[in-house]
């Protein structure tokens, strides 16, 4: 078996940037409803909701840290690593229910336009997107890496621009007192989310499927080993991942007559590691005098 690499996931960004990411978010969080409320505009408290959820995926990549830290017993002998995909899964579907309820008060409000204060609309929103720059910052690092800072980095990405369309709507109500442009802004922000959340969802459903990793091709996988000299055949080959930075594979390998299977094995896992990144497999090496009942080819 090798695993002789580190990958990085949800413990390679510093916590402090996660906890100070949390705090920036969390706080604006509750501004930008005190705001939305004060103004009457839809827009900022669509905007808060989106900000909720990026508090929330924070926290969760917080108690990712904590989970992963925890070693592998022998109930759960790969650790908690796995909870970072679980976190993310449930941070998605969050996401959606507060996506259709947005698009359900900016339907409803569409019909009835509310007072807008447009100037204070103006100020929440340039705050807000002054916190998304900062929180993007600050998440950069680790977005490559751990599915759930990604999720945290994608909707701090969203918010953003949320801000900046708030910004712009605001702008237009102040110099056309056109106070439907607020339910437009909120409608955006609303349908903005669903591709994004359903490219995060979709990552986490196979990852918890073990379906092959994103990004891999089981059928070259099963070529580069079919190509090792020494080769002969191989069956029950599985390629999957415990999280989105670690994949796995488990195969069988029959020998030609003559090979050495200690030294085939090693030259399978340099290719694979070589060819794929792949670092974390398992390989039972068989000779070719079995049964033919007992191999798939």
């Amino acid at each position: 078996m090798s695993d002789s690499h580190q990958h990085g996931d949800v413990r390679a960004l510093p916590e402090s940037r996660l906890w100070f990411a949390f705090g920036l978010t969390g706080t604006f969080m509750v501004v930008e409803i005190i705001g939305g409320m004060v103004t009457g505009s839809l827009a900022l408290i669509s905007d808060a909701m989106h900000m909720l959820t990026d508090a929330m995926a924070l926290l969760l990549a917080l108690v990712a840290i904590r989970a992963g830290r925890k070693a592998a017993d022998l109930l759960r002998t790969y650790g908690y690593a796995r909870f970072e995909i679980l976190a993310a899964a449930i941070n998605a579907l969050v996401l959606l229910g507060v996506a259709f309820y947005i698009l359900y008060e900016a339907y409803r409000r569409l019909s009835a336009p509310a007072e807008i204060q447009s100037l204070g609309m103006m100020a929440v929103a340039a705050v807000g997107l002054v916190i998304n720059l900062l929180s993007m910052r600050l998440l950069s690092g680790g977005k490559d890496e751990s599915l759930n800072v990604k999720g945290a980095y994608l909707e701090v990405w969203a918010d953003m621009l949320g801000s900046v369309g708030v910004l712009a709507g605001a702008a237009l109500i102040w110099l056309t007192g056109w106070r439907w442009i607020d339910s437009a802004v909120a409608v955006g922000i609303g349908f903005m989310v669903f591709p994004r959340t359903w490219t995060l969802l979709r990552e986490c459903i196979n990852i918890l499927l073990e379906g092959v990793p994103s990004g891999m091709s089981l059928q070259a996988v099963r070529e580069t080993i079919a190509g090792t000299a020494g080769v002969a055949a191989i069956h029950d080959v599985h390629l999957w991942a415990v999280t989105q930075s670690k994949p796995m594979l488990t195969g069988h390998v029959v020998l030609l007559p003559g090979a050495d299977g200690e030294q085939v094995r090693r030259d399978i896992e340099d290719r694979l590691q070589a060819g794929f990144d792949l670092h974390h497999t398992t390989l039972q090496m068989e000779r070719e005098d079995r049964s033919p009942s007992e191999h798939i080819h």
